[in-house]
């Protein structure tokens, strides 16, 4: 099995006072075979990570599991069990792996859907600087994980979070990570994606058309590369939001014949 790319990419964080936007990394589908698959897999890894909690490759992989499933709970309450349950899981890998780069990806990851279920306070401020601090680790360790996924959500932490001194947000550090991460895997949809949506946001009208044209030649490789059943809800997402971005390009920003 391919490394979880965590729903599309992105990481759960809805934090309504301190962000704006709707879910910054957050992919809410509810569709009823996606949302069993990622029980059953967070039962799996669950039993694995029970049985031999020493071996820190189970704690990451629960850890991701434990992200993945969160995005179906049905209230803040379980998001948040969910959530804690990755958290730990991820801190017991890292207490015997301090290195390891999952490991501190997923601590992240987790600490965005703890952060989303609970009420917004001083607190979510602090782990916003938690998750920032373990997604910079994660990519000194390896920039690569998860097809630049620390790249690519410290870019949609600094576009999506508020700017100075409310939170860490900031378009120059937004762009700079986004199109880091689209260097390092420019094949992987969500990493053209992100830019062309940003860009758009940004209003660079000539940018924005040069990664959608990238994102247009890339695809059909992608779709040979990334298939099957591990695939299909990153599929689902990034069909309609790329139809999304192309139809706010026309509509917006082409020029006249």
């Amino acid at each position: 099995m391919p490394l979880k790319h965590a729903t599309a990419g992105k990481v759960a964080f809805g934090l309504l006072v301190l962000f704006a936007a709707t879910a910054v990394f957050s992919q809410t589908t509810t569709n009823k075979i996606f949302a069993a698959r990622a029980e059953k897999e967070f039962r799996r890894t669950q039993k694995l990570f029970a049985s031999d909690a020493n071996n820190p490759t189970n704690g990451w992989q629960f850890a991701r599991a434990c992200f993945d499933f969160a995005d179906f709970s049905t209230n803040k309450t379980q998001r948040a069990d969910i959530a804690r349950q990755g958290i730990a899981a991820a801190q017991s890998g890292l207490a015997r792996e301090p290195q390891s780069a999952p490991a501190h990806y997923y601590l992240a990851m987790d600490y965005g859907q703890l952060a989303e279920a609970e009420e917004p306070s001083i607190t979510d401020y602090k782990l916003i600087r938690e998750i920032e601090r373990e997604f910079k680790i994660a990519a000194g360790l390896d920039g690569h994980f998860d097809f630049a996924g620390p790249s690519r959500n410290l870019g949609l932490l600094y576009r999506d979070a508020p700017g100075w001194p409310v939170s860490i947000g900031s378009k120059r550090k937004a762009r700079e990570f986004l199109e880091e991460a689209a260097a390092l895997a420019p094949d992987y949809p969500e990493n053209q994606l992100n830019l062309a949506e940003s860009l758009l946001k940004w209003r660079s009208r000539d940018d924005a058309e040069k990664v959608l044209v990238k994102l247009d030649a890339l695809w059909p490789m992608a779709q040979t590369n990334l298939t099957g059943e591990f695939w299909e809800q990153s599929w689902s997402d990034w069909t309609s939001r790329r139809v999304a971005a192309q139809a706010e390009f026309q509509k917006n920003y082409k020029r006249a014949p």
